[in-house]
């Protein structure tokens, strides 16, 4: 039996729920990178970026090419890297209207 849509969907956004994951992704929707180009970018050990791209991979978010010895990860869909802008227009306007009611309250206890 199939899952239903929503289940896929809060299965889907689990898999961006690490904040490495989000951070590698960010980077493949500028453009392909290498593992070494990403470690200093996402900041963690070499072992857990494989982890994590190996999650993206299972996920099919990414894809990898081998050139060599190096391998390149890229995005899978250019709408990946819609999703991201989107996600940091919500927050933007999320961050914005909590900044603006902090400001009402500090302005309302002087």
């Amino acid at each position: 039996m199939a899952q239903p849509l929503y289940q896929l969907k809060a299965e889907f956004f689990k898999t961006l729920g690490h904040p490495a994951r989000i951070r590698i992704l960010e980077l493949l929707s500028q453009r392909e990178h290498s593992v070494a180009e990403m470690l200093p970018e996402v900041g963690i050990e070499p072992a857990h970026l494989s982890q994590q791209l190996a999650v993206l991979r299972r996920s099919n978010l990414v894809v990898a090419r081998k050139e060599g010895t190096t391998v390149y990860y890229s995005i899978t869909s250019p709408q990946i890297a819609e999703l991201l802008t989107v996600a940091r227009s919500i927050l933007t306007g999320v961050l914005t209207e909590q900044a603006e009611l902090l400001e009402s309250l500090r302005a309302s206890t002087t």
